[in-house]
């Protein structure tokens, strides 16, 4: 059995017990305890602190995490990434006041900057050769500069209104974040054969949110004038109708360019159309 520790509490808790539900694992979370049980899977989710987790699966208190990369990288623990899964995407970033004139990097030597993030800061002032002062903050780093604390913050920035509603601006992107999931180094083979199943099922729910199903009724003498337009992951299965002429052709579209192919198969003479979303991909 594997050992999942998550984030307990916020928005990265949220995306992935969801994305957990969606891989049809099923969790007990009427209560909230320390450890709970898949009742369907072989994985049991403890639930940690997320400055917590790097650790916890580098020591081999847990075999996975799922964590944001600005934690991952900022513990600097040694585990593997086993699968970048592509949601709390965010960045860290440099601010400064909103009135302050900035001309550039070099703007940030001799000042003072409040972060949660002091090694990811560190390492990105001295790869730059700025000599800044680290001031370290657990909590707010936003009202730093407001109450006198620092002159710039280095924090994580999602949307920015928490900038803007402290009369702030962001002026240099240091890196992008984005949810991991991540492995003890030494997971035993039998963990590892439920760590690629557990992949695959991440990567088949994933595949199924920007896909849709397909179904339609087509002139029989149109078939190749939509198999033109369709570009779906493989040929569409094509089946004829009781009425005489027409054919009914079933396939999986790119929700990206979904709209504007419906457009154009409606144009051809496709009649019938029906979406069907797809909770379960197979790829």
């Amino acid at each position: 059995m594997l050992r999942i520790a998550v984030q307990s509490k916020g928005r990265l808790f949220e995306d992935t017990m969801t994305l957990l539900a969606e891989a049809d694992i099923k969790l007990s979370t009427s209560k909230r305890t320390l450890l709970t049980q898949s009742s369907n899977f072989p994985v049991e989710v403890l639930f940690l602190r997320d400055d917590d987790i790097p650790q916890c699966v580098a020591s081999g208190v847990a075999d996975l995490g799922i964590v944001g990369e600005n934690e991952f990288v900022e513990r600097a623990e040694e585990a593997d990434i086993a699968y970048r899964l592509g949601f709390s995407k965010c960045r860290l970033s440099l601010a400064i006041p909103k009135e302050t004139e900035y001309n550039g990097l070099e703007w940030f030597n001799g000042k003072k900057i409040a972060t949660s993030y002091p090694g990811i800061l560190q390492s990105y002032l001295e790869k730059n050769q700025i000599k800044a002062d680290i001031h370290v903050i657990t909590g707010s780093v936003e009202i730093a500069p407001g109450i006198g604390l620092a002159d710039a913050i280095f924090d994580i920035v999602s949307s920015g209104s928490t900038l803007i509603s402290n009369n702030l601006k962001e002026v240099e992107v240091v890196m992008k974040s984005e949810a991991l999931l991540i492995a003890n180094k030494q997971l035993s083979e039998e963990k590892q054969e439920i760590l690629n199943e557990l992949i695959f099922r991440i990567q088949a729910v994933q595949a199924a949110e920007e896909k849709k199903y397909v179904l339609m009724n087509v002139p029989t003498d149109k078939i190749d004038a939509i198999l033109e337009v369709l570009p779906g992951i493989k040929s569409p299965t094509i089946m004829p109708l009781a009425t005489e002429g027409w054919s009914s052709i079933h396939t999986v579209l790119d929700q990206k360019r979904f709209w504007d192919i419906i457009g154009k198969l409606k144009a051809i003479g496709a009649q019938g159309i029906l979406v069907l979303p797809i909770e379960k991909m197979i790829i």
